[in-house]
């Protein structure tokens, strides 16, 4: 093969075709007690406590779905919990909530919810329009569908009497896939095939299609790993159950591995979590590692140098799964894209599970590439 054709290929990561897409956009603004004021069935008075808001929640609501209806949209959800949204594929749809989120599970090819999620004796900090995109070539239509919910939050906003500054617009898109999936039984006949994608920034893909973000926008590019706790792997280090910390010997082990798969192929922005904890990851100035109740936040700022690979882990807990967290810096992109930065973490993925005996035709290692863009309108 020419040198041409390999600068190429590493221009394209080649990704399985049962590859789950999805797309989620949140606007969200705050709560004044203008807002309030004017949507509350009561006299609102700044410092005095609403009986409750019940009905200032439902108005706002119902703006939102009499809106989503005439737009188009099939999947909204208004929450006023303060809870973080986080949006997964599921066959079967329902939300679980904890203290601090709230999990939709949904298949974007059949279903369609429009939900309220508030307390009524709540003031929230802020209100949360969650957008579902719905149906199928949910990445080839994902400007159109950005471009509609952005004149649907302009819609809202003037329906309120928001000023759209106000509102901070999160598009995130994500590609789920198994890192084995070539090598599981149901493809001895090598029929799944794989499609190239040059995994471009969002606002050059959007822009290749006539859609336009603001100039000042931030963007983030990551991807999440999930490697499992398996018996052979736990067969592989020295654990004594009746130490205080039984699984050192094992993070250590694993962080290790990680560490050094991960320099082989200059990799040197990232963590791993195995603590119990859910990693967040954010744009932030300046990096960023702490735990705020059941989230590890780990904010990072892609236009930095690398801050080095972070362990978090608990010694005297066994989870059942660890999370790998790989996370692009602007040197990470190409002139094309991230598609080399993917195909670096598949390479170094590919080295651990060589190091840790894994079982292609069994082991499931399930990558989950982020790609997020937001600003305020």
């Amino acid at each position: 093969m020419s040198i041409m054709r390999k600068r190429n290929a590493d221009h394209k990561s080649y990704i399985p075709n049962n590859a789950r897409d999805n797309q989620y956009i949140l606007a969200e603004f705050t709560i004044t007690d203008e807002l309030i004021q004017q949507f509350s069935k009561y006299p609102f008075q700044p410092g005095v406590q609403q009986e409750n808001f019940y009905n200032f929640y439902q108005a706002l609501a119902k703006i939102l779905f009499d809106l989503s209806d005439l737009f188009e949209v099939e999947n909204c959800q208004f929450i006023a919990n303060d809870k973080i949204a986080r949006v997964r594929f599921g066959q079967e749809m329902h939300q679980w909530q904890t203290n601090q989120q709230i999990l939709f599970y949904y298949n974007p090819e059949n279903h369609h919810l429009q939900k309220t999620f508030f307390d009524a004796n709540k003031r929230a900090k802020k209100i949360s329009l969650l957008f579902l995109t719905s149906g199928t070539k949910i990445r080839e239509n994902s400007a159109l569908f950005h471009t509609k919910i952005s004149q649907l939050v302009r819609a809202y906003a003037k329906e309120i009497s928001l000023d759209e500054s106000e509102v901070r617009l999160r598009d995130h898109q994500h590609i789920t896939y198994d890192l084995f999936a070539q090598s599981k039984p149901n493809n001895i006949d090598n029929s799944l095939t794989t499609r190239a994608h040059k995994l471009r920034p969002i606002n050059h893909r959007y822009a290749s299609q006539d859609v336009e973000v603001p100039k000042y926008h931030s963007a983030m590019t990551y991807a999440i790993v999930n490697i499992p706790i398996s018996n052979r792997l736990l067969n592989m280090v020295d654990i004594d159950p009746t130490s205080t910390d039984p699984y050192n010997p094992l993070y250590t082990f694993l962080t290790d591995t990680f560490t050094q798969a991960s320099m082989q192929f200059n990799l040197n922005n990232g963590a791993l979590i195995a603590n119990g904890l859910v990693p967040i990851v954010r744009y932030s100035i300046h990096d960023i590692v702490s735990r705020i109740g059941e989230l590890q936040m780990l904010g990072y700022n892609p236009e930095q140098n690398p801050c080095g690979i972070v362990s978090k882990w608990d010694a005297s807990e066994l989870v059942d799964n660890v999370q790998l967290i790989f996370v692009a810096t602007d040197k990470n992109k190409t002139d094309h894209g991230f598609a080399r930065f993917l195909n670096q973490i598949e390479k170094t993925l590919k080295l651990m599970a060589t190091g840790l005996k894994m079982e292609p035709n069994k082991d499931e290692v399930v990558i989950r590439f982020h790609q997020h863009i937001a600003y305020n309108f």
